[in-house]
C-alpha cells in the first residue's frame, strides 16, 4: 500500500510550503534564552534616547517588544524561579535568596527540563538559576560558569586587600563601578558570549534549548573602558530623590545591596558625584552587554540557524536608578517589577513591532512550550502570549501581578501584593496589625509620586482594586 504521505497533494503542498520557510515538517525550533541580570527597559528599543543597545535594538526590530512585561517579584532568584518553573512567588515558596524552589516543589519539571524531555539538548551558561542554586534536571550538560573573572583590576586588587585587612568578613563587596582598559573577553560576560559561541557551533545540527545568562549590568557596575567612554558625565542628569507622598514607610527602600560596596555611605542620601558615577555605571555595563549578546546573536545568523531559532531576551526584574533616592530592586514599584522582553520567533506577524498589553513573566513557559508544539504540562500559572505575535494589539490580560515581602517594626514578616492595570499601579499591605494600601494613577502619575490610596475620592476604586486582586491571576486571564 503506498504510503498517505507520498499522494496526498495538500500534504505535498505543506511539505513545499515548509521547505519554501526553510523549515522541515517535523523540524523542532531551537530556543535560545537569554537572561539579563538587573537589565530594566533603559534600551534604545524602548525609548531610551540614553542607551547604546544597537544589537538589542537590532533583535527587537525583527521580533516583538514587550513594554509592559513584569516580573514576579522584583530580586533574582524568585523571579528567575518563578519564570522557569512557570509557578508564582506563593507557590514555589522562593520570597528570598536561600530558598531553592525544588523544597516545596521537589517533582516539578522546569522549562529547560520540559524541552529536555522532549528530545531537546539543554545547556546554560552563566546565571540562569540564581548563583549557588542552579538545577541539574534541567540540564543535558552541567552549567557552564564564566572563565574570567568578574570584575576589573582594580576591583580585585581592592577585595584582595579588604579580606587581608578583614579575614572574617563574608560581605566584603569592592568598587561598585569599574572601567578597566581591558578587552572585551577579559571580563566574565565576554567569556560567557565566547562559551555559548562555542556551544552554538556544535549543535547547529540538532535541537537546542540554550541558556545565556549574562551578568551585567548586575553591580558591581563594571565595563572596559571603550563602554565607558560612550558618555561623558555631562550627559546624565541626576534624578530628584524626593519620597513618595503618602507611600507607607516600609514600602520604598534605600539601596542597602548598594550600600554594601566601597566608599558608598551606609545611609543618607549619596554625593552627586557617586550618583552620576552609577548612571554612568549602568549604562556602561548595559551597553557592553549588549555587544556580547550581538556577538551570540551574530554567530546564530552565520550558522543559518535564525529561521530555525526562537530568541528570548529577557532582564530578570527592573531596577530603581535613584529615582524617589532609591536604587536597586527590592520594592513593588514600577521601575523594579518591570523589565525588557523581546521574543523574536520565526514567521509572526507581530514581528518588528511594538506590544503594549500586559504580560508576566510566569507566561514565558507556556508561551516557549506552544510556540515549539509542545503540550502543557499541569500546574503552570501563566498564559501562553503567542496570539500577542500574531496580533500585537489583541485584548490581552486585565492585570499583572507582583510581590515582595518586607519586615515592618511591631509586626514582623508582611506581604506586598501588588497588581498592575491598565491604568493604576495597587498594593496591598495586609498582616496582623497592618492594612496599609498604595494606589498611583500611571496614567497621570507615571513616576509614582503620589498614593492616592487614602483620598476619599478614591474610597470605591480601592474596594474595587481590592476584590479585582483578591481575585488574582485566574481572574485576569484574557
Amino acid at each position: 500500500m503506498k504510503n498517505h504521505k507520498s499522494y496526498c497533494p495538500i500534504y505535498g503542498a505543506f511539505v513545499a510550503l515548509l521547505l519554501l520557510l526553510g523549515a522541515a515538517p517535523d523540524e523542532k525550533l531551537n530556543v535560545l534564552f537569554i537572561a539579563v541580570d538587573d537589565l530594566k527597559p533603559a534600551l534604545g528599543c524602548y525609548g531610551d534616547a540614553l542607551a547604546k543597545t544597537p544589537n538589542l535594538d537590532a533583535l527587537a526590530a525583527r521580533g516583538t517588544a514587550f513594554t509592559r512585561a513584569y516580573c514576579q517579584q522584583a530580586v533574582c532568584s524568585p523571579s528567575r524561579s518563578s519564570l522557569l518553573t512557570g509557578r508564582r512567588p506563593d507557590t514555589t515558596k522562593v520570597w528570598d535568596l536561600e530558598t531553592h524552589f525544588r523544597t516545596a516543589l521537589p517533582d516539578v519539571v522546569t522549562l529547560p527540563q520540559h524541552f529536555k524531555a522532549h528530545g531537546w539538548h539543554t545547556q546554560a551558561f552563566g546565571k540562569i538559576y540564581h548563583g549557588g542554586y542552579d538545577d541539574k534536571p534541567s540540564w543535558s550538560v552541567p552549567t557552564t560558569t564564566p572563565k574570567k573573572p568578574n570584575v576589573g583590576p582594580e576591583g580585585q586588587a581592592l577585595v584582595k586587600r579588604l579580606k587581608e585587612e578583614r579575614p572574617n568578613d563574608d560581605k566584603i563587596r569592592g568598587l561598585p563601578f569599574e572601567a578597566p582598559d581591558v578587552d572585551d573577553a577579559s571580563l566574565a560576560d565576554g567569556s560567557i558570549a565566547d562559551q555559548a559561541i562555542d556551544a552554538l557551533r556544535g549543535l547547529k545540527d540538532k535541537p537546542f534549548f540554550l541558556a545565556v545568562g549574562f551578568l551585567r549590568p548586575h553591580l558591581p557596575f563594571v565595563a572596559p573602558k571603550k563602554y565607558w567612554d560612550l558618555w561623558k558625565p555631562a550627559d546624565f542628569a541626576l534624578p530628584e530623590g524626593t519620597s513618595i507622598d503618602g507611600a507607607p514607610k516600609w514600602a520604598p527602600q534605600a539601596g542597602g545591596e548598594l550600600r554594601q560596596y566601597h566608599d558608598v555611605p551606609k545611609s543618607g542620601d549619596l554625593p552627586d558625584a557617586l550618583r552620576r558615577n552609577l548612571l554612568h555605571g549602568y549604562y556602561a555595563a548595559t551597553a557592553y552587554m549588549d555587544a556580547q549578546l550581538g556577538r551570540v546573536m551574530k554567530e546564530l545568523d552565520a550558522l543559518g540557524l535564525r529561521e530555525k531559532t526562537v530568541v528570548v531576551v529577557w532582564g530578570d526584574h527592573g531596577w530603581h536608578l535613584g529615582d524617589h533616592g532609591m536604587w536597586c530592586k527590592h520594592t513593588n514599584y514600577e521601575q523594579a517589577t518591570r523589565a525588557p522582553l523581546i521574543v523574536a520567533a520565526p514567521r509572526y506577524k507581530s514581528n518588528g513591532l511594538i506590544c503594549n498589553s500586559l504580560v508576566e513573566f510566569v507566561d514565558v513557559y507556556p508561551t516557549l512550550a506552544e510556540l515549539a508544539g509542545l503540550p502543557l504540562p499541569e500546574g503552570l500559572e501563566g498564559t501562553s502570549f503567542a496570539p500577542l505575535l500574531d496580533d500585537a494589539k489583541k485584548p490581552w490580560k486585565k492585570a499583572a501581578f507582583s510581590q515582595y515581602p518586607r519586615g515592618i517594626p511591631g509586626t514582623g514578616r508582611c506581604m506586598g501584593y501588588s497588581m498592575r492595570t491598565e491604568r493604576w499601579r495597587f498594593v496591598a499591605w495586609e498582616a496582623k496589625a497592618v492594612a496599609e494600601y498604595e494606589l498611583y494613577d500611571l496614567e497621570k502619575d507615571p513616576g509614582e509620586t503620589v498614593n492616592l490610596a487614602k483620598k476619599p475620592e478614591h474610597a470605591e476604586l480601592v474596594k474595587t482594586l481590592t476584590a479585582q486582586l483578591k481575585a488574582g491571576w485566574k481572574e485576569a486571564k484574557p
